[in-house]
């Protein structure tokens, strides 16, 4: 699950407002904090934030576009805020990403309850294709090339 954390530029959190609406946005800052936590970094997460004070069952879901994999993650959150004495050891490896171009409000800390992969529809479809091939194929789809 690491490895594809690493290589998702992207996540998204679900969570439930005071209405019980659903509210799914995606975050560019985010990582794995031991063997139980996904931290991710409030930076413009108002809404997230106050959900998840009122109602702290979350998903949180992040695929590697180009291996065609991924996780959803359930679980639950709090908020460690920047005045935590935690929120510097938790925080570190996000802090780190986020540099000094994205202020970080408060940190999302996500328990992980259950844990469920996700796979493109090729991986049924293809059982037999290699990870290199898979990684091919995306690169011509979305017209990108590997470094």
């Amino acid at each position: 699950m690491r490895t594809d954390i690493s290589n998702s530029v992207l996540c998204w959190l679900a969570t439930v407002d005071a209405d019980g609406a659903p509210n799914v946005t995606p975050k560019e800052i985010f990582s794995s904090y031991g063997d139980d936590r996904i931290i991710v970094a409030d930076i413009a997460s108002s809404n997230t934030v106050r959900n998840i004070r009122s109602h702290p069952s979350v998903c949180v879901s992040f695929i590697d576009v180009f291996r065609q994999r991924g996780f959803k993650v359930n679980g639950q959150a709090f908020i460690i805020g920047s005045d935590d004495p935690d929120y510097s050891v938790v925080g570190a490896q996000v802090l780190k990403m986020a540099g000094e171009d994205f202020p970080i409000r408060n940190l999302i800390s996500i328990g992980i309850e259950k844990v469920s992969r996700i796979l493109a529809p090729s991986y049924r479809l293809f059982p037999d294709r290699t990870e290199e091939e898979r990684m091919a194929s995306a690169y011509q789809t979305y017209g990108v090339s590997p470094n």
